[in-house]
């Protein structure tokens, strides 16, 4: 049923904002929320991004009082997502769940975005995606990296992605930089597709998520030989970091994120409270036991933390999807 405003509902909404208006910061954080939140998230339900949109949402809600929807608006690496929250009314009741490839490595891999990344929102705060250890196919005698580039000097080598201007993808190439390889991406959609192909013996290994390869890891099928960052992983502590191995490129250490954002605009009390809210929320039980089943390490992180990746780490990821010499979309 469609219920249609009132002239004297109208007169009674539009007294309510510019009271808001009115009101001093503290005030604001406390008004606020005067309705349910809706969290957008750029990508299917059931994957990483909609688990934690889910989970730090029913938090959020337990603690402001308030109902939080989560609503799945899939295409275009998040930028489907990004245009429908840059348009929202800046008022902290629309919030996008979203990744790093949204929010910086678009800027690449497309050649006109319906957003601004730097200039459409406001930070809220940042999760880490997880370390994507690079893993290969358990037949193969690749144990470490100096024994997959002996291999792949010896034999025609391919490794998957999980998408073109992916992390996996930027592996690869950093790898064929550094033993001076030639060894091919094969691009696949979802890491899914990708980790049946590795088991099969179609590709000799790939990067990606922990928690998607953990069946052909825990099943002897693959074998993890490195992972990124400059620590090992909880998950896998035997699995040596490529720092550890000689691989010092700057694009092992790079962290892909899952973040929280707003529309610009939003007032600047209520970003504080949604900001630490996620990290109070990220030391609860539940959150730790869902970065456990995904091995990640670090929960919610505050704003400060995110702009400070964004402003250090940023520059970076673009310079490595651009040596990709992908063709923008």
């Amino acid at each position: 049923m469609l219920l249609r405003p009132t002239r004297r509902g109208i007169l009674r909404a539009s007294s309510a904002l510019g009271l808001a208006a009115a009101l001093p910061a503290p005030a604001i954080a406390q008004a606020w929320p005067s309705k349910p939140i809706r969290i957008i998230v750029g990508f299917p339900a059931g994957g990483l991004t909609d688990t934690f949109a889910r989970a730090y949402g029913e938090l959020l809600s337990q603690r402001l009082g308030q109902p939080v929807i989560v609503e799945n608006k899939a295409g275009a690496s998040g930028a489907i997502a990004a245009e429908q929250v840059k348009n929202a009314a800046p008022d902290g009741h629309t919030l996008m769940w979203t990744i790093s490839t949204t929010m910086i490595m678009n800027k690449v891999l497309f050649k006109k975005l319906p957003y601004d990344p730097d200039k459409d929102f406001v930070l809220i705060s940042w999760m880490d995606a997880g370390h994507l250890p690079t893993i290969v196919n358990a037949a193969l005698p690749i144990r470490n990296l100096a024994e997959l580039a002996a291999y792949a000097r010896a034999n025609k080598t391919s490794l998957g992605t999980y998408g073109a201007g992916s992390y996996s993808h930027v592996a690869i190439a950093e790898l064929n930089k550094h033993f001076n390889l030639n060894m091919e991406a094969v691009h696949y959609r979802g890491e899914a597709p990708m980790w049946q192909d590795v088991s099969s013996g179609a590709v000799a290994g790939g990067s990606g998520s922990y928690a998607a390869a953990a069946p052909l890891l825990q099943g002897g099928r693959a074998r993890a030989i490195a992972v990124p960052t400059r620590t090992r992983m909880r998950k896998l502590p035997d699995v040596p970091t490529f720092h550890e191995q000689g691989a010092t490129s700057v694009g092992f250490v790079v962290r892909g994120f899952i973040g929280l954002v707003g529309p610009a605009g939003m007032p600047d009390p209520v970003v504080q409270r949604l900001s630490d809210l996620m990290v109070e929320a990220g030391k609860t039980e539940r959150i730790q036991k869902i970065l456990d089943t995904f091995g990640i390490d670090q929960a919610a992180q505050d704003r400060r933390f995110f702009e400070n990746i964004i402003k250090t780490e940023g520059p970076i990821w673009l310079d490595l999807v651009r040596g990709l010499g992908l063709e923008p979309q």
